[in-house]
C-alpha cells in the first residue's frame, strides 16, 4: 500500500486540509499506516497533480487562508483498483522485539522499562480505540451498527487496532514479566 491510498482513504466522509488530514491520521488512521505532517501535505500536492483529489481555498479573514481537500471520482477509481489488488502480508517491523531477540545477551534493565513504556502506550491507545468505537457508533449497539450503519470501514479498521493493541499490551506484560523473572534468577544465582 502506498501513502495516497490511505490519504484517499481519510479524505472518503469529507472535505479535510492538511492540518486536519494529519488529526485524522492520528486518530483513525493511525492504527494502519503511520505518516508525519510533512509526508501529508506532500501527498495532498502529488494526489492533487495527479487529479485524485480536487483542493479549493477558503478564505478565512482572521486566520490564513486554508485549502480543502476531497476526492476525485479518479480518486475513487484509483481506490477501486487498490481495493481490488492482492494485498500483501503484513509486516512487523519493531526496534522493541530487536531489543527483546538480544535480550539474552544485553543488560536487560533498559529493555523491562521500555517494555513497560509501550505497555503504558497501548493501553492509552486502547482506550482511545474503545471510545472512538462509541463515538462511531453514534449510541447504537455494535451489531446493529455494523448490520444498519452507512460507513463501517472506519469502524472496522478501528476493531483492527483495537485487537492489535490489546495483543501488544498482553505480549509486553507477558515478555516484562519474564525477563523480570529470569533477571532474579541470574542476580540470585550469583
Amino acid at each position: 500500500m502506498a501513502l495516497r491510498h490511505a490519504v484517499l482513504a481519510a479524505l472518503l466522509d469529507e472535505e479535510l486540509s492538511g492540518y486536519q488530514l494529519a488529526k485524522s491520521f492520528d486518530l483513525g488512521v493511525a492504527n494502519f499506516w503511520h505518516a508525519l505532517p510533512q509526508q501529508l501535505y506532500a501527498e495532498l500536492a502529488r494526489l492533487e497533480a495527479d487529479g485524485l483529489v480536487a483542493g479549493r481555498e477558503v478564505v478565512q479573514e482572521t486566520r490564513p487562508n486554508k485549502r480543502l481537500f476531497k476526492v476525485t471520482d479518479e480518486g475513487l477509481a484509483e481506490l477501486e483498483r487498490f481495493a481490488a489488488s492482492s494485498a500483501k502480508p503484513s509486516m512487523l517491523r519493531d526496534d522493541l522485539a530487536v531489543k527483546v531477540q538480544s535480550s539474552d545477551l544485553v543488560d536487560t534493565g533498559p529493555v523491562i522499562a521500555q517494555l513497560r513504556e509501550r505497555a503504558d502506550f497501548a493501553r492509552a491507545k486502547i482506550e482511545l480505540f474503545e471510545k472512538l468505537l462509541v463515538k462511531l457508533r453514534g449510541g447504537r449497539v455494535e451489531e446493529e451498527f455494523l448490520r444498519e450503519g452507512e460507513r463501517v470501514g472506519p469502524y472496522l479498521t478501528c476493531l483492527g487496532g483495537l485487537v492489535f493493541e490489546r495483543g501488544y499490551l498482553q505480549w509486553c506484560e507477558r515478555i516484562a514479566g519474564i525477563l523480570e523473572t529470569r533477571s532474579g534468577e541470574k542476580e540470585r544465582g550469583r
